[in-house]
């Protein structure tokens, strides 16, 4: 079967020569990780692109003002870039270390039936972040 697009980090792969995507779940969780992930400058041609989770990291994340500015700059991004996609939950999961951002993104795309949740956390101590 062949596949929609490079599955990323490209990496080798016995069937198809390197990792490819072959469905549309697949390829819109991909793209919407990559969105979440990229900082506003970091991709060429297109300096508004990407939400910057990382940046948020810097704030105080106690009260709401915090959270709300997540959402609302996940909603601008997605409406902006990925209009077909639809949040349908955003959950913020309290830790007590102020410098760890634990995030899960439900969402869905009712034009072909997908409907996905995508987890992130973001840590200045090991200055990873990691979508699931």
């Amino acid at each position: 079967m062949p596949g929609l697009g490079p599955r990323l980090p490209i990496e080798k792969d016995p069937e198809d020569g390197f990792g490819l995507l072959k469905t549309y779940a697949e390829l819109v969780k991909q793209n919407f990780k990559n969105l979440l992930l990229t900082a506003p400058g970091e991709r060429m041609m297109d300096p508004d692109f990407g939400c910057g989770l990382r940046n948020f990291l810097f704030l105080n994340m106690v009260g709401d003002n915090v959270r709300t500015d997540i959402g609302a700059t996940i909603g601008e991004q997605v409406a902006r870039y990925m209009s077909f996609v639809q949040l349908d939950e955003l959950l913020m999961e309290d830790v007590e270390d102020s410098h760890i951002l634990n995030l899960t993104i439900e969402y869905s795309v009712p034009s072909i039936g997908i409907a996905d949740r995508l987890s992130i956390q973001a840590s200045l101590r090991n200055n990873e972040i990691t979508a699931i």
